[in-house]
């Protein structure tokens, strides 16, 4: 009960920093964090890749979004994850994959599954021990793609 209304108040904390943090879709494309040292914090890119390996078995393993990854690549999908978290996060990386809306516009992705998704990926952050606020800042500036990947 405690892990869900953390979920439900770091959902909302997300979405008002989020707003915040970029108000279009020019500025989510690129936007990367303010604090330097949160890649160290991520276990740099030997921890990213490790909380993207957990974070697509528990996409596989979830109904909600089981469907939207089981056919994919799935090398392709975790490596692009950790270039692109690893931008955001200020680390050695540039994120050379597609824009978010027109990779996700034919996907059918609701709110429901986002929202999944976002939960799979904080599981794996704490399975990984990354820190509450560090996660929070990384879920900020992600929060905002809502609108590039949503499309029901």
């Amino acid at each position: 009960m405690l892990r869900k209304l953390g979920f439900i108040f770091a959902a909302f904390g997300i979405a008002i920093a989020g707003a915040s943090i970029a108000s279009s879709a020019s500025a989510q494309e690129g936007a990367r964090v303010s604090d330097p040292g949160l890649y160290k914090e991520f276990g740099e890119k030997a921890g990213l890749t490790k909380i993207v390996d957990d974070f697509m078995v528990n996409l596989l393993n979830d109904p909600r979004t089981k469907a939207s990854f089981e056919n994919a690549d799935q090398k392709h999908v975790k490596a692009m994850l950790v270039e692109q978290f690893c931008e955001i996060l200020q680390g050695p990386c540039s994120y050379k994959g597609a824009k978010m809306k027109p990779i996700h516009s034919n996907l059918g992705i609701n709110r429901e599954q986002f929202n999944a998704l976002v939960e799979q990926l904080q599981f794996a952050m704490d399975k990984n021990k990354v820190p509450f606020a560090a996660q929070n800042k990384l879920l900020a500036v992600l929060a905002p793609m809502h609108r590039d990947i949503i499309t029901q």
